[in-house]
């Protein structure tokens, strides 16, 4: 069994639901622990005037091997109507796996832990919203130690896992509160 965390943004249509339906889809992976808040943030990179991006992270236990993790990204991008035309572009839907208990991946298509987990904070705070206890595997130091003196302010809380998915798992804390 792996225990996974994917992060979810979106900056395009309805981004909420979006999300959600992403959490419908990774839960064909196996049993969903937690989810996070719900979070707004500016968009890093890609072209100017994009909307700001609402971003999450989801926990589970799974069997499945990477390759299925990779199928799943797919199916729930594709559903969300996800098409890759400017990098770093607006999106109806993202979804990286960002992290998996002492587990290393390397694919040509998949990297975990992400290769830039730490240069993003959209991605790394929902992360620890549902995996506290989250560090790299072969014993580095916790990611949480990342936060020590982070500045928020790019960062905004938007609604907490049982506003956004209620239908989920959510027994969490959020890391500041709304």
């Amino acid at each position: 069994m792996v225990d996974l965390v994917f992060g979810l943004g979106a900056n395009l249509g309805d981004r909420a639901a979006a999300l959600r339906s992403a959490l419908h889809v990774l839960a064909s992976l196996g049993r969903i622990t937690a989810v996070s808040g719900l979070f707004e943030t500016a968009p890093v990179g890609g072209p100017s005037g994009q909307g700001p991006h609402f971003n999450a992270a989801v926990r589970l236990s799974t069997e499945a091997e990477p390759a299925r993790w990779l199928l799943c990204i797919g199916v729930a991008e594709r559903e969300a109507g996800r098409t890759r035309t400017v990098k770093n572009g607006p999106r109806t839907l993202d979804v990286d796996a960002l992290w998996a208990r002492e587990t290393r991946v390397v694919l040509p298509e998949l990297v975990v832990p992400h290769p830039r987990l730490a240069e993003r904070p959209f991605a790394w705070i929902p992360l620890l919203e549902v995996a506290p206890d989250a560090a790299p595997p072969g014993g580095a130091p916790p990611y949480r130690q990342a936060l020590t003196g982070y500045d928020w302010s790019g960062v905004t809380p938007y609604a907490s896992a049982k506003q956004w998915c209620p239908e989920f798992p959510s027994e969490i804390e959020l890391l500041r509160p709304i």
